[in-house]
């Protein structure tokens, strides 16, 4: 469970500074990297999976709660 939350916040790091590039450059990096084509639609649904894993792990294990 550990590995898996390293790896989908690594992922949704990527994923936000991907889309911080596209706001404020107006390029998008994996496009650039890799083309257009199945690649970069892999590594998008592989970031919109890790952020969904993201959402689940802050709502399951309350990793910001108060400790009293």
């Amino acid at each position: 469970m550990k590995i898996t939350s390293i790896i989908s916040i690594v992922l949704v790091i990527v994923g936000a500074l991907v889309w911080l590039a596209v706001g404020i450059f107006g390029v998008n990096p994996i496009t650039m990297l890799l083309g257009s084509g199945v690649v970069p639609r892999i590594i998008y649904v592989l970031v919109g999976l890790a952020g969904l894993w993201t959402i689940f792990f802050a709502i399951m294990y309350k990793p910001f709660r108060r400790i009293n």
